[in-house]
């Protein structure tokens, strides 16, 4: 049974004036538990609205995506807002090209950020926070702000928080695509180990032929649909 399954997704945007743009024409993608996938494409293929509307950050105009959840799966459609919201903090976790850190927050402060707001205690998040900051080798800028760290530390940033909650499954849009080849290979060593070290699914929307090789599959993504996969 799958962690997560998207079927048949329909995905237009709309500009007064302009013609509709059509990004996703039924792509479907299902992802097993601990499974890593990197969704590769040219620009424009739709990785990116396809990230997004699995990680529930978007809704699709037609189709629908099914989530392990208590033992069956579940139309994350079906649910009410709430409930949603819940699924999202607790059982995804979502790291982008550009890292989203609050600027005015420490590091140790943006990783705990996402236990806060799922209800832990203050005493509680930043224990946690401050033990995924050292599994990916960020404790030394525990108490930095972003702007005092290179875009590698904050992308490690970045992904810490994601695992803040003990996800089931981070989507990563693009991880690598601002950084520099030493950072990049890092940040990919991170995500590919989520597997080996928390069972973590991931996967990656990416353009680097390296971290694709290094998934357990590869799967292709053309005109808004995923066109085949193939065993990394």
């Amino acid at each position: 049974m799958p962690l997560i399954s998207a079927c048949e997704l329909f995905k237009s945007y709309r500009r007064a004036g302009q013609a509709d743009t059509d990004v996703l024409r039924g792509a479907s993608l299902h992802v097993e538990p601990g499974e890593v996938i990197a969704l590769v494409g040219p620009s424009g293929a739709g990785k990116s609205t396809m990230l997004h509307i699995m990680a529930s950050l978007d809704n699709a105009d037609k189709g629908k995506v099914e989530m392990l959840l208590n033992g069956r799966m579940t139309d994350l459609a079906l649910l009410s807002a709430s409930a949603l919201a819940s699924v999202r903090a607790k059982h995804i976790g979502m790291v982008f090209q550009f890292h989203h850190l609050l600027p005015e927050f420490s590091a140790i402060e943006n990783v705990a950020m996402p236990a806060l707001v799922a209800g832990s205690s203050t005493l509680d998040a930043h224990r946690r926070a401050r033990v995924l900051l050292e599994q990916v080798g960020m404790t030394h800028r525990a108490d930095h702000l972003p702007l005092e760290m290179s875009g590698g530390e904050q992308q490690r940033v970045a992904i810490a928080r994601a695992l803040i909650n003990d996800p089931s499954i981070v989507f990563a849009d693009e991880p690598t695509g601002n950084l520099d080849t030493e950072n990049a290979e890092s940040v990919a060593d991170l995500l590919i180990g989520l597997r080996a070290a928390k069972n973590v699914a991931c996967v990656i929307a990416t353009h680097s032929e390296d971290l694709a090789h290094r998934a357990h599959r590869v799967v292709h993504m053309v005109d808004g649909r995923c066109t085949g996969s193939e065993n990394a």
